[in-house]
C-alpha cells in the first residue's frame, strides 16, 4: 500500500515540476518577446538591473600563519593567496588553502617531516626566502631576455664556425664566462649570464635557424644573378657514408662571390645518376634555373665525366650552356706522376726508407733523439701519402735534409738500403727530386685558392713550361744553378754529377713539359680580348665575334676611363661594371670567367668534414655546421631574435 502511495506522490511530483518548467519556459519567451518589442532604453535598463541581481564573485580561501606548522607559506596578491611548501617550492591552488589537503601534501611528498615542530619549518621558511631574494636579484627585464638570446645565437655561431662539439657551450663557453665576470666585474653580474640558454638541444636549433637564414640569402642571389657556376666533390665520412659536397660561384653588388652551397649524403650508390639526382632535386626544390649554369668543375673521376651518362653529360642535357671543367690541380698531380726509371727507382727506396723508420714507434723515438743530439732542425722524417698533392716534394726535401743524421743511424742497422747514404749518384738524384717536386708544390699550391680563372691557370702552366725548356738547356751545358739543394751538394761534395744522372734529369724535364701541355692545352686565341680588351687584336683575335660585337670591342679599347678601371679591379669585376654599356661582349666574357677551375673549394669543405664528424660526432648532421663554417655570408641574428619569444628556455 505504501509504495503505491510513493510511488503516486512521486508522479505528480514531477507532472507539476513539468508543468513549472514549461510556464517558466513560456514567461521566458513572452518576456524575450515583450523586450524585444521594447526600446533600446527599457532594453538596456533591463540589461542593468540583471547585473545587478547576478550573485558575488567566488570567495577566496585565506592564508593562516597556522598552516606553517604544516610546512607552508604563501604567495600571490592578498585577495587571491595560493599555499606553496617550503621544502620543495611546490605551489598548489588557492582551494587546496585546508589545513587537511596540506596535511596530505606533507604526508604524500615529505612523510619524514611529519614530527617536526614549527620552528623547524620556520627555518625553511627563512632559507625559502633567501634563495627567493637570490632569485629577484638575478631576475632581468623583457629586453635584457631579448639581448640573451642574441648572445645565445651569437655563441652559437662562434660554435659552428669553430667546428666545436654543441655541449661546449654549457660545459665551457657559460662556465668560463661566468668565471671571468666574476672575477673582474662581480658575482651579481655573473648570475645574470645564467639566463642565456647553451644547451646541446639549443645550439643546435640556433645553428640550424642560423644555417637556413644564410641559405635564404644565398638562394635570392644566385636567383638574381645572370650566370653561376659550380664544383662539385663526393667523399665518405668517418662512417662510411658518402657525402656530396657542391659551391657555387654567382655574381652579387658587382663581384664574383663563391659560396658552400650544400652537402648531401649518397644514401646508396655514388653512381652518376645518384648525384645528378641529389643535384636535380636541390635546384629544382629551391627553384634555381638550370639554364644560368655555365660550368661544372670535377675532379675527373669516372662517374662525373663519363662520355655518356657521367654527370656532366647530364646536367649538360639541362644546361645548354655548361663549360665543363677537369680540375687543373688533379691534372697538375697527373701530368707530374711520369718519370724515368732510375728517378723512380731512387724516388721509391727513399719512401721505403722513411717507411724503415717512421711505420716502427721504437726506430722512430730513437731517430728522435739521434737528431736532437747532433742538433738538427727537425727530428722526425715525412711518411709518404699518395692522395696528398704535397707529399712528396715534403718528403723528399725532408729525407734529404736529414741525410746525414740517417746515415749515423743506419750504422748499427741492418738495413738492405743503409748503402744509400753514401753513395754520391743516389744522393744527388735525391737532390735533384727534392727540388723538382719543392717547384712542383709551388706550382700546385699556385693554382688553389678563390677566384681563379682560366687565365690565371693558364698563364703559371706556361711559366712552368718555359721554365722547363730553360732548365733543360741549362743542364745540357752542365749548369745546375736552378736546383738549389743539388747545385749546393755539388759545391760540398767538390764532384761533378755522372752523366747517367744528367741524361735523366733532362728527360724528366722534357717529360714535364711535355705533360702539361697535354693536360693544359693552349687556350683559343679567339679569347684573348677577354683578358685585355685594350690591346690591339688581329683578325684572328676577333674571329668568334660578330660585327657589332667587333665594333663595340673598338670602342671598348679606345675609352681611357675604362682602362683605369681595368688597372684597378678584378678582370670578372671589371666586365660586371660595364655590362649595362656592353651587354654582349661582358655576357660572352662572363660565361668564359664564371666557371671554377679546381675543386678546391670542395676539398677543403671535406677537411671541415673531417674534423666535424669524428668517431665521438658520428651521428652529427653535418649540413647547418659546415654552412656557417664555410660561408662568409652572415646571418641576421637581428632578425632571428626579433622572431623568437624572449624567454631563456628557447
Amino acid at each position: 500500500f505504501w509504495h503505491i502511495v510513493f510511488c503516486n506522490v512521486v508522479f505528480h511530483f514531477n507532472l507539476y515540476s513539468s508543468f513549472h518548467d514549461y510556464t517558466v519556459m513560456d514567461r521566458w519567451l513572452l518576456g524575450k518577446k515583450k523586450s524585444t518589442a521594447n526600446s533600446i532604453q527599457d532594453y538596456n535598463q533591463d540589461d542593468h538591473q540583471d547585473e545587478q541581481t547576478k550573485e558575488p564573485s567566488k570567495k577566496r580561501r585565506q592564508y593562516s600563519s597556522e598552516y606553517l606548522s604544516l610546512g607552508f607559506t604563501s604567495v600571490g596578491p592578498d585577495d587571491n593567496p595560493r599555499p606553496v611548501c617550503v621544502i620543495c617550492t611546490e605551489v598548489l591552488s588557492n582551494e587546496a588553502l585546508k589545513p587537511c589537503k596540506l596535511r596530505r601534501h606533507l604526508q604524500t611528498k615529505h612523510g619524514q617531516l611529519l614530527s617536526k615542530p614549527k620552528e623547524f619549518f620556520e627555518n625553511k621558511l627563512r632559507e625559502y626566502m633567501t634563495r627567493k631574494k637570490a632569485i629577484q636579484a638575478t631576475c632581468v627585464t623583457g629586453g635584457e631576455y631579448a639581448r640573451a638570446v642574441e648572445a645565445s645565437y651569437k655563441v652559437a655561431k662562434l660554435i659552428a664556425q669553430t667546428g666545436k662539439p654543441h655541449t661546449i657551450g654549457e660545459d665551457l663557453i657559460l662556465p668560463a664566462a661566468k668565471e671571468m665576470v666574476s672575477v673582474m666585474i662581480d658575482d651579481k653580474a655573473a648570475k645574470k649570464l645564467n639566463v642565456i640558454s647553451l644547451s646541446d638541444n639549443t645550439v643546435k636549433r640556433r645553428i640550424d635557424d642560423m644555417a637556413q637564414d644564410v641559405l635564404k640569402q644565398l638562394l635570392a642571389r644566385i636567383k638574381s644573378s645572370r650566370f653561376f657556376a659550380l664544383q662539385i666533390d663526393e667523399s665518405t665520412d668517418i662512417t662510411a657514408l658518402a657525402n656530396l659536397l657542391a659551391f657555387v660561384r654567382y655574381e652579387h653588388n658587382g663581384e664574383i662571390h663563391e659560396e658552400f652551397l650544400f652537402c648531401k649524403p649518397l644514401r646508396s650508390n655514388t653512381t652518376a645518376e645518384a648525384v645528378f639526382e641529389v643535384m636535380n632535386e636541390f635546384m629544382v626544390a629551391n627553384e634555381i634555373e638550370w639554364g644560368k649554369c655555365v660550368g661544372l668543375s670535377t675532379d675527373g673521376a669516372r662517374a662525373m665525366v663519363g662520355r655518356l651518362s657521367g654527370v656532366v653529360k647530364r646536367v649538360k642535357d639541362v644546361a645548354p650552356l655548361l663549360t665543363p671543367v677537369h680540375c687543373s690541380i688533379h691534372r697538375e698531380a697527373l701530368a707530374t706522376k711520369t718519370m724515368p726509371a732510375n728517378l723512380k727507382m731512387v724516388l721509391d727506396e727513399a719512401v721505403k726508407t722513411v717507411n724503415f723508420i717512421k711505420s716502427r714507434p721504437l726506430q722512430s723515438r730513437l731517430f728522435g733523439i739521434l737528431c736532437a743530439e747532433m742538433g738538427s732542425k727537425h727530428h722526425q722524417l715525412l711518411l709518404h701519402t699518395e692522395v696528398r698533392w704535397l707529399s712528396r716534394g715534403k718528403v723528399l726535401t725532408r729525407l734529404y735534409e736529414l741525410r746525414d743524421e740517417v746515415r749515423v743511424f743506419f750504422v748499427d742497422k741492418t738495413f738492405e738500403l743503409s748503402d744509400r747514404f753514401c753513395d754520391f749518384v743516389w744522393l744527388s738524384t735525391l737532390a735533384y727530386l727534392a727540388d723538382i717536386f719543392e717547384h712542383l708544390n709551388g706550382l700546385n699550391l699556385s693554382l688553389q685558392g678563390k677566384s681563379v680563372t682560366v687565365f690565371q691557370v693558364q698563364n703559371k702552366i706556361e711559366a712552368s713550361i718555359k721554365k722547363f725548356e730553360l732548365w733543360d738547356r741549362r743542364v745540357a751545358q752542365n749548369n745546375y744553378e736552378s736546383f738549389d739543394s743539388l747545385c749546393d751538394f755539388l759545391r760540398t761534395e767538390e764532384e761533378r754529377i755522372p752523366s747517367v744522372v744528367a741524361s735523366s734529369i733532362s728527360a724528366h724535364l722534357q717529360g714535364l713539359g711535355t705533360q702539361l701541355r697535354s693536360y693544359f692545352p693552349s687556350l683559343n686565341k679567339q679569347h684573348n680580348w677577354i683578358q685585355n680588351p685594350f690591346v690591339s687584336h688581329d683578325q684572328e683575335t676577333i674571329a668568334g665575334l660578330a660585327c657589332r660585337e667587333q665594333d663595340n670591342l673598338v670602342e671598348l679599347s679606345c675609352d681611357s676611363s675604362l682602362k683605369l678601371i681595368f688597372a684597378e679591379t678584378h678582370l670578372a669585376s671589371f666586365w660586371m661594371r660595364i655590362y649595362a654599356e656592353y651587354p654582349e661582349l661582358a655576357n660572352k666574357a662572363l660565361r668564359l670567367l664564371m666557371p671554377f677551375t679546381t675543386t678546391y673549394l670542395c676539398e677543403t669543405g671535406f677537411s671541415a668534414l673531417v674534423g666535424l664528424k669524428t668517431k665521438y660526432r658520428n651521428r652529427l648532421d653535418v649540413g647547418s655546421d659546415l654552412r656557417l663554417k664555410l660561408t662568409s655570408i652572415q646571418p641576421d641574428i637581428g632578425t632571428l631574435t626579433a622572431a623568437m619569444q624572449h624567454h631563456p628556455s628557447h
